[in-house]
């Protein structure tokens, strides 16, 4: 079987919800990072065969296949083709993994992974409450009703069954949101984010601007100030700051096989080492990485222990936390540079943006293999290891 190559990874700075992104369109988002990909890579893009786009709300601006709209609002050729995918919040991990398969078959030899979510233009879930509200119908079918009676498939719900289960407590979630926003700030100041943030020129109150800083990292942030802020429902323990920031962003990956190196003079960061899926339970839902990644690195002939970085999506704190605790894993080892509770979670950008920032962290501490994995609506989650060039 062929291998799949990382050449670049690069992805938009977060944006807060009606923050510094809220006046670009995702097209245009889309846009800036596959301009970033053709600026900083020297090769025909006429050879580029594909383009797969990770969405999760799929409407308004973000419909008429979006990853084709951005090609079109970009610098690339006219030329590429483009499609657009829904795998919930491992979307346009699905995309990168999707890549590495065509290049593995053999099929294709150039491919961009992306990922575009606009959350302030196209918020969570309007996709299906508009239609609901129109009398348009529901997504859970009469069969569905039936298999889960009564059930209204809920990721905060899913969480809150993960503390419990898992036996966590808001302290333990406190403090891991607390050490996300720290690690975010030490990459920011650090430059480590430098190579991956692709700058996006704005329009503010004050004027043209350059957005280049996530947004939503909280500078002051303190265990009293987590600590204090308002449960989200009477009882549990899951509070906003222990959550995934709502966010507008855009990433992209370039996938290549060995050939296309030799034929245009790339140089490859990483090679993809493994891609899986797995899915189960719906209901709680967030918790399926433990077992993708328990899968996956029993296929892949590793244990956790070789692995020198992880991004675990910070959907809610008790997903990465219940992840560690389940898989012995090393707490200096994940979210090395923060992770979505500091940094935003983009739904279908996060899979292409962990790839930019786990490939940042592999480069800063010279490790050599990275794994990423994310949960996602419906059960499911993504696992793709790759190894350091």
């Amino acid at each position: 079987m062929a291998t799949a190559y990382i050449v670049d990874a690069v992805r938009t700075a977060g944006g807060r919800r009606g923050g510094r992104l809220a006046g670009t369109h995702p097209v245009d988002l889309g846009a800036a990072v596959f301009d970033a990909i053709a600026e900083r890579n020297d090769f025909d893009h006429k050879a580029i065969d594909d383009v797969i786009t990770g969405c999760v709300s799929q409407g308004g601006e973000q419909t008429m296949d979006l990853g084709r709209n951005a090609v079109l609002a970009s610098k690339l050729p006219d030329s590429i083709p483009a499609v657009t995918i829904d795998r919930q919040c491992g979307s346009s991990q699905q995309a990168v993994q999707f890549a590495a398969q065509a290049v593995m078959s053999g099929t294709q030899d150039i491919v961009l992974a992306s990922g575009i979510e606009s959350m302030t233009r196209v918020p969570m879930g309007s996709v299906a409450t508009l239609f609901m509200k129109e009398g348009l119908g529901n997504y859970k079918s009469p069969r569905l009703e039936e298999h889960f009676p009564g059930i209204m498939f809920s990721q905060f719900m899913g969480a809150e069954m993960i503390v419990k289960k898992h036996g966590l407590t808001k302290a333990d979630l406190d403090a891991f949101a607390l050490e996300s926003h720290r690690r975010a700030i030490a990459a920011t100041e650090g430059g480590k984010f430098e190579r991956e943030i692709v700058p996006v020129a704005i329009e503010t109150p004050e004027g043209s601007a350059i957005h280049k800083v996530d947004e939503g990292i909280r500078f002051d942030a303190t265990l009293e100030s987590i600590a204090g802020v308002k449960l989200l429902q009477e009882g549990g323990t899951i509070t906003a700051a222990t959550s995934s920031q709502i966010c507008d962003g855009a990433s992209a990956v370039l996938v290549v096989s060995e050939q296309a190196l030799k034929d245009h003079g790339l140089t490859p960061r990483a090679r993809i080492h493994h891609v899986s899926v797995t899915a189960g339970d719906p209901v709680i839902m967030l918790e399926e990485p433990l077992f993708a990644t328990e899968r996956a690195l029993k296929k892949a002939g590793m244990t956790i222990g070789d692995i020198d970085a992880y991004e675990v999506n910070e959907a809610f704190a008790p997903v990465p936390i219940a992840w560690l605790k389940y898989l012995g894993a090393d707490p200096a080892r994940i979210n090395v540079h923060g992770g979505a509770i500091a940094l935003g979670h983009p739904l279908g950008a996060s899979g292409a943006k962990l790839m930019a920032t786990l490939l940042g962290v592999l480069d800063a501490t010279g490790g050599q293999y990275g794994l990423q994995t994310m949960c996602e609506g419906g059960g499911q989650a993504n696992v793709t290891i790759i190894e350091r060039l």
